[in-house]
């Protein structure tokens, strides 16, 4: 049974139809990638998986169960997690407070109790649960720091140290490597190595092709909101129809 099934996924705004019957399957352990040209469906199709949207037909089995009409904090708890394509932190918080922050879905407690110090038994186990991340993650060295004061990729970086404290099951990037150099970009690919040899399944939604086929063992291509192709990175690498895709008619 795949981990995620997602089934003849249709999504309409009025008159628009930003997603046609799309069907794809994710198995446990994989970090699969979801591409396409800009407009292609792969943030609305995030927003449908982890409950922001609601499909207008269709099904999203989760573990077998579907989680069609479910709020995103119920998709969450039961272990869909997904990070944003903007960095979205609390930039006037240090990192420790970030990541804190993050515990209350698990802990099942409020912001201001995780950041107040109340309930204390739950907050001890909020404190050692976000140590364990921060070093995971290597932010150790910068847990003091605030979330306004971190590089770009130490800023990503935490993005993903707080959805993984909520212990995801399947954790879905969107555009964790825009706007990074070369040196950051690396680091990155191997903090989401890291992340799925940690157990975690990733679905990753990015434009950055060196990522995408350094790290994925197969990818699904969406086209004008439609399943295009699926096949591992050779294959998808020299399909003619992604190439012309991104590329246009006519390209080599």
């Amino acid at each position: 049974m795949a981990l995620l099934d997602v089934k003849d996924v249709t999504k309409q705004f009025g008159g628009l139809t930003a997603l046609s019957n799309v069907s794809f399957k994710i198995n446990e352990g994989e970090i699969r990638g979801l591409i396409g040209p800009n407009g292609a469906g792969k943030s609305t199709m995030f927003k449908n998986i982890a409950g922001f949207y609601t499909p207008t037909m269709g099904d999203i089995l989760f573990k077998g169960e579907s989680i069609i009409g479910k709020k995103p904090s119920e998709v969450a708890r039961r272990g869909v997690v997904r990070t944003f394509q903007e960095t979205t932190l609390f930039q006037e918080f240090t990192v420790y407070q970030n990541v804190l922050v993050g515990c209350h879905l698990k802990a099942q407690t409020d912001i201001f109790s995780a950041l107040l110090g109340l309930d204390k038994e739950k907050q001890r186990d909020a404190h050692t649960k976000t140590m364990e991340v921060l070093d995971f993650m290597g932010l150790t060295n910068r847990k003091d720091q605030l979330g306004s004061e971190l590089p770009l990729g130490s800023q990503r970086a935490l993005a993903i140290a707080i959805a993984l404290v909520s212990d995801p099951v399947l954790l879905c990037m969107d555009e964790p490597f825009a706007g990074m150099n070369s040196e950051e970009t690396n680091h990155m690919m191997n903090l989401t190595r890291k992340v799925r040899e940690s157990g975690v399944t990733i679905v990753l939604v990015e434009h950055d092709m060196k990522a995408v086929m350094g790290l994925c063992e197969y990818i699904t291509v969406l086209n004008f909101g439609t399943l295009l192709s699926e096949g591992t990175p050779d294959e998808i690498r020299h399909d003619p129809r992604v190439i012309e895709a991104y590329l246009g008619q006519g390209a080599h």
